[in-house]
């Protein structure tokens, strides 16, 4: 049986999650980001830059496409199957946590429920 892999940080999960309709640029990947997440994830350019070097090295993202807008090159990030695989895996991985928790919840609440004279 292999390890389980280690818990994805916010904000790679939600690069990711941003990158699994359609590839995007930079911007556009902070802004769905941000609005996944209900506004918990705000991306700094140096922080979702380096994210994506790292996600390129670990072939969960790829470049794209790569244009020159107003003198300046945009590259669009497209997921990979490697990319998506690892974010069902980490959404698996928080379904499963959060069950704990729920049905943990459903087990106390009817104990407590029991326990209450009538």
């Amino acid at each position: 049986m292999s390890k389980p892999s280690a818990s994805m940080r916010e904000p790679t999960y939600f690069i990711l999650a941003a990158l699994q309709d359609e590839p995007l640029h930079g911007y556009a990947i902070v802004k769905r980001a941000q609005e996944l997440s209900d506004g918990r994830v705000r991306l700094t350019t140096g922080t979702l830059y380096a994210a994506l070097d790292r996600l390129t090295g670990e072939e969960m993202v790829q470049v794209a496409k790569e244009t020159v807008v107003n003198g300046r090159a945009r590259r669009t990030y497209e997921l990979t199957g490697r990319g998506l695989s690892a974010l069902h895996e980490e959404a698996a991985r928080m379904v499963a946590a959060a069950r704990v928790v729920r049905d943990r919840g459903v087990r106390s609440t009817a104990a407590t429920i029991r326990t209450v004279p009538a």
